[in-house]
């Protein structure tokens, strides 16, 4: 008879393996006319997919931990994920480093949303060319400009993307 251990371990190994790229945007960030959106893109084998929301009044922070959320609640089955953001406060207080002192109701639904998954965190700098990350910068900035989720925008995101491997991603031109 296997061990709990085991068999966790025979479980996790088979699970697909997905990338995210999650970026969340704030236009008028701490203003009454705060227009928010959140994005994840996700990467499998070489395929991406694209998620976005429109958040309506929410702070840039609260912004980034829904676009963590969105990639996660977006995975259809338990998988290994690598998830990028550009948000070292999702990174540090999912890693355990931070303390939650605000944004409880946020918090809970990425801990929701990450139950299932064995995710690695990992900050990546924003605005320094890397193509996925900058493809859901954009996407989310183009929602909360617009104030809702328009296909075209997503469409848009996954074209830059094209068939990148999110570790081997050069800067490219806009």
């Amino acid at each position: 008879m296997k061990s709990p251990a085991t068999k966790k371990r025979n479980i996790t190994a088979h699970r697909k393996e997905v990338s995210i790229f999650c970026d969340g945007s704030s236009l008028g960030n701490g203003q009454t006319a705060t227009r928010a959106a959140a994005v994840a893109l996700l990467g499998y084998q070489g395929v991406w997919r694209a998620f976005g929301t429109y958040l309506g009044q929410a702070t840039n922070q609260q912004a980034e931990v829904a676009a963590a959320a969105l990639g996660l609640e977006s995975l259809r089955e338990p998988c290994r994920v690598h998830l990028f953001t550009d948000s070292r406060y999702v990174v540090e207080t999912m890693s355990g480093r931070f303390r939650r002192k605000t944004n409880h109701e946020w918090w809970a639904r990425l801990d929701q949303a990450a139950m299932p998954h064995e995710i690695k965190w990992e900050w990546t700098r924003g605005h320094d060319g890397h193509v996925i990350q900058e493809a859901a910068d954009r996407a989310a900035r183009k929602i909360a400009a617009s104030g809702r989720v328009d296909e075209e925008i997503l469409r848009d995101a996954i074209d830059r993307v094209g068939t990148s491997d999110p570790l081997q991603v050069e800067a490219e031109e806009d």
